[in-house]
């Protein structure tokens, strides 16, 4: 089997870009940009707007008789509270509560949703839906047939208008966490009010042919708007600054949805889904740990080694700069055993390098100037 990573629809166009490439999830993707970098493309999404290639990003297909109740029955999140043309955020856990994915649920109809997995587990995540379909259910992995561009930035509905991606009435008009289809040059595209950063933002799903077509388009428009291309890398900083979660760090196999902080995203009135045996019991005596959020006592303390606990000397991780301190909190999320300090207070139990006590923080709250919804992840 070739070990060679996959690559999406428009990497000759990154490649003529100057862009620095490295690989998500078995995927060859764009870092940053030549002309550019992390720091201004971080940015120009917060100011302008900002478009980044993230068709690593998984495709799958559900369909069938019944497709939404069965997908309902294994997600956490409650399928049967949103309509068609509305997506959720959601969970695929496994019987012992640990999260499988994070992913973000389509709502097509009764018999048809299309879910968007992250690019490493999706092959795990159609395999689980696979074998608990029921035989008239058929769950198909399309992530070779479409491509997934994020528009992102206060400037992102000018931008789609643009090239003349307006479905409906207005591009303004599709509320958060909805989608609906347009086209561009004759071509379905699916629009979806969605996004990884914290900025009102879309997620466009063309056809895989289409995607270098678009991607062009949009480049051309976004230059006169003050916007440009972005890679991962500016994706990272953006949702770590909005405290949005990731999978394989703040989530995982073993880390429930209660340990990161979202038990928000899971039904817990609904009478079936993956793990919810050992999440109610989890629910039922607290979790062991919990992720938290954490704003550094003063700047020359960011990058450096967060310490959890005056017996618990374990180091988790190097929580990045903050390109935009003064839009939104620099946090680093991290879980521990020890019960959380108040918000906003400082904690004698977490320090940066060993040495200042650190302020304690919702990670999830961020100044109005953020412009879209908070509180959900997309990927």
């Amino acid at each position: 089997m070739s070990t060679d990573p996959h690559r999406g629809p428009l990497h000759t166009s990154h490649i003529e870009a100057g862009a620095t490439l490295g690989v998500f999830g078995g995927w060859e993707m764009p870092i940053y940009y030549s002309g550019g970098g992390v720091v201004a493309e971080h940015t120009v999404v917060r100011e302008a707007v900002g478009v980044f290639d993230v068709t690593h990003l998984g495709k799958i297909s559900i369909t069938g008789p019944g497709a939404a109740d069965f997908v309902n029955s294994c997600l956490t999140a409650d399928l049967a509270k949103i309509g068609p043309g509305q997506a959720q955020y959601t969970l695929c856990c496994a019987e012992d509560g640990g999260v499988v994915d994070d992913l973000i649920a389509y709502l097509i109809g009764p018999d048809e949703v299309f879910c968007v997995p992250n690019a490493a587990n999706t092959r795990e995540v159609g395999r689980r839906l696979a074998a608990a379909a029921p035989p008239m259910v058929t769950v198909t992995d399309q992530h070779d047939e479409y491509a997934v561009l994020a528009v992102q930035g206060p400037r992102s509905a000018e931008l789609l208008a643009a090239v003349g991606l307006a479905p409906g009435t207005t591009v303004a008009g599709i509320n958060y966490l909805a989608f609906a289809d347009a086209q561009h040059d004759g071509v379905l595209v699916r629009v979806g009010r969605t996004g990884y950063t914290g900025e009102r933002g879309y997620e466009l799903l063309p056809p895989w042919k289409h995607a270098p077509a678009l991607w062009a388009a949009l480049l051309a428009a976004a230059g006169p708007l003050g916007g440009r291309a972005c890679g991962l890398g500016a994706r990272d900083t953006l949702r770590t600054e909005m405290g949005y979660l990731l999978h394989g760090q703040d989530l995982g196999p073993d880390i429930t949805p209660l340990q990161g902080g979202i038990s928000w995203a899971i039904g817990w009135d609904k009478p079936a889904f993956w793990g919810r045996e050992a999440l109610l019991a989890e629910r039922d005596r607290g979790p062991s740990g919990e992720c938290a959020g954490c704003v550094p006592p003063r700047a020359g303390c960011r990058g450096r080694t967060w310490r959890c606990g005056p017996q618990q000397a374990r180091r988790w991780g190097r929580p990045p700069r903050a390109p935009s301190p003064q839009r939104c909190i620099p946090v680093s999320r991290w879980r521990c055993s020890i019960p959380p300090y108040g918000l906003g207070t400082a904690s004698r139990s977490t320090s940066v390098a060993g040495r200042y006590p650190a302020r304690s923080s919702d990670p999830l709250s961020c100044p109005p100037m953020c412009a879209d919804e908070v509180g959900a992840a997309g990927r």
